[in-house]
């Protein structure tokens, strides 16, 4: 068992889907570019959301900028909402917790908004520290969320890494985990395209909220 468990948020403890996708698509409208196929913003949930402007649509830095404030301008109303909790996540965390194991959230999402979903699903109280992004733009590379989560957790700088695991479901999570000398554990459930999380050489991959369980509390 691992005495401390960070997660991810979007595609590892909630389905973020309808909200983030339907927030891309308004950003993209107010940005003059018309997106009707849904499924073709998959690949936003989990990054960086200015990294994945730029990416998949050629915006320079200003014009991403510019969407990711329309894109919170409808996620703060609607999108955060337009979300789901994982069957059987909230029962794990539970037991988790009554095992003694120490809990964090580790996210690229403004941690404002990871706080309020956290609150939405009422599984906030599990998690004694809870990291995301600055609203500015700083802190959105997962290995600084990471970094910033385990400075929290161990202010004196003696880092028992060897008893912490990252779990998240994108690469992201996996080589964030990693450079800061965690182990990890992708999750097959979420958003990464097919083979993302063996290419990351993630140490172990799960394929359900269950299979996940039976790594965290053996």
């Amino acid at each position: 068992m691992f005495p401390y468990v960070l997660f991810d948020l979007d595609g590892t403890l909630t389905d973020p889907k309808p909200g983030i996708t339907q927030c891309v698509q308004y950003a993209l409208r107010c940005m003059g570019i018309e997106e009707p196929d849904l499924d073709k913003l998959e690949p936003f949930i989990g990054p960086p959301l200015t990294d994945s402007f730029r990416e998949f649509y050629g915006m320079v830095q200003e014009q991403a900028a510019e969407a990711v404030a329309k894109y919170r301008e409808r996620f703060s109303e609607k999108g955060l909402y337009e979300n789901e909790i994982y069957p059987g996540m909230k029962q794990m965390l539970e037991k988790l917790k009554t095992a003694g194991c120490h809990l964090a959230v580790a996210s690229s999402k403004p941690e404002h908004f990871v706080k309020k979903i956290l609150v939405y699903f009422d599984i906030d109280g599990y998690f004694e520290v809870i990291v995301g992004s600055e609203l500015d733009g700083t802190r959105c590379q997962k290995e600084e969320v990471v970094a910033e989560a385990l400075r929290r957790f161990f202010p004196d700088g003696n880092i028992p890494c060897d008893d912490i695991v990252m779990v998240g479901d994108r690469k992201f999570d996996i080589i964030g985990g990693r450079e800061m000398g965690l182990h990890q554990i992708g999750v097959a459930y979420g958003y990464a395209p097919e083979g993302e999380l063996e290419a990351a050489e993630a140490e172990y991959i799960v394929h359900s909220v269950e299979e996940l369980e039976k790594i965290l509390l053996p």
